[in-house]
């Protein structure tokens, strides 16, 4: 490119053609890199995440582990809140009292989307403040207390 490039705005043109090709492709579960958006576009990395900040804004994409970023389909109610804090909802959901059985790392990994692993973290942390009795081979966990907003709902 021997023209001079104005970086002011110029993320905003990538953002918008990024936003084409997403429009244009149906099937389009991934944006290309940032590595491939500096690339194309002759572009520092600053700009190419100003580009994706912009389409982050727009509710149009959202980062993932390893750096990479996805397309957000309109499907509206999904739940965007941190695993943790749908996990911990459960005790108000389910109606759960000191001492009832709290459901299983695999029955709330199907139940939100998330790997085992990931729950099973979720859950550790439960147990560190307390909530959750510790796990036990072949023996579910119960509730050991209610989380502080949970108590204050529960009294009249």
């Amino acid at each position: 490119m021997s023209q001079q490039i104005n970086p002011r705005g110029t993320f905003l043109k990538i953002a918008d053609a990024v936003r084409s090709q997403i429009e244009a492709d149906e099937e389009m579960t991934e944006l290309p890199s940032v590595a491939d958006l500096m690339s194309d576009h002759g572009v520092s990395r600053g700009v190419a995440l100003r580009a994706f900040g912009v389409l982050r804004e727009a509710g149009i994409a959202e980062p993932v582990p390893g750096g990479r970023w996805r397309v957000i389909r309109g499907t509206g109610n999904a739940d965007r809140r941190p695993l943790a804090e749908r996990i911990s909802e459960v005790f108000t959901t389910d109606n759960l009292t000191v001492g009832a059985p709290f459901p299983s790392a695999a029955a709330l990994s199907e139940r939100f989307g998330a790997s085992r692993p990931t729950v099973t973290k979720v859950l550790s942390k439960l147990e560190a403040a307390g909530l959750l009795s510790e796990s036990q081979q072949g023996k579910p966990r119960s509730v050991r207390a209610l989380p502080p907003d949970r108590e204050e709902r529960s009294e009249p």
